[in-house]
């Protein structure tokens, strides 16, 4: 198991193991150069993870599964869709709506229409359209969020996360 370094912007130099790359071979949408990710837990936030360009520094999305804040949200895959991850049916995947926090964050947004589909079996991943007219590329999420962990706040993106083995751990800030 190599080990590997990153340089990223928000957290430092990031260690991780070459098994915990996340490969995109067509990019993100607006990001088509990029193709080898991380997802890194945020150890100063229990919601977002953030999935980390190994390529350049400046460039990480926060990320949330949609589950957090959507009830029944379906993940309907083309056959194409299955073909590009590898994959023969939508078991053995995981999706992420990427967030955007403006600066009030009140006003944060999850874009439900596109999210990142990674086989976590391959490390593979692809950002897909959806072609569900009713997804939202902006949806609000903020008071859900908000709800959601007044309720349950021992639910979190890094417990999930570590369940399936993709999110690198950072170390918890010295004082």
């Amino acid at each position: 198991m190599a080990a590997i370094q990153i340089q990223t912007s928000r957290f430092g130099i990031v260690q991780c193991a070459e098994e915990d790359l996340i490969l995109f071979p067509e990019g993100i949408l607006g990001f088509a150069d990029l193709r080898r990710f991380v997802l890194v837990d945020d150890p100063s936030d229990e919601i977002f993870a953030w999935l980390q360009s190994c390529e350049i520094p400046q460039i990480a999305f926060p990320v949330l599964e949609p589950e957090l804040f959507t009830a029944n949200y379906q993940l309907n895959l083309t056959k194409h869709d299955l073909e590009s991850l590898e994959l023969k049916t939508a078991t053995g995947v995981r999706s992420f709506a990427i967030i955007t926090v403006p600066e009030d964050p009140t006003q944060m947004t999850a874009n439900l229409k596109a999210p990142v589909v990674i086989n976590v079996a391959k490390r593979m991943a692809r950002q897909i359209v959806l072609q569900d007219n009713n997804l939202a590329i902006r949806e609000p999420i903020f008071a859900k969020l908000q709800s959601r962990v007044v309720q349950n706040p021992q639910t979190s993106i890094k417990t999930q996360a570590s369940d399936w083995g993709v999110a690198v751990r950072l170390p918890e800030p010295t004082a």
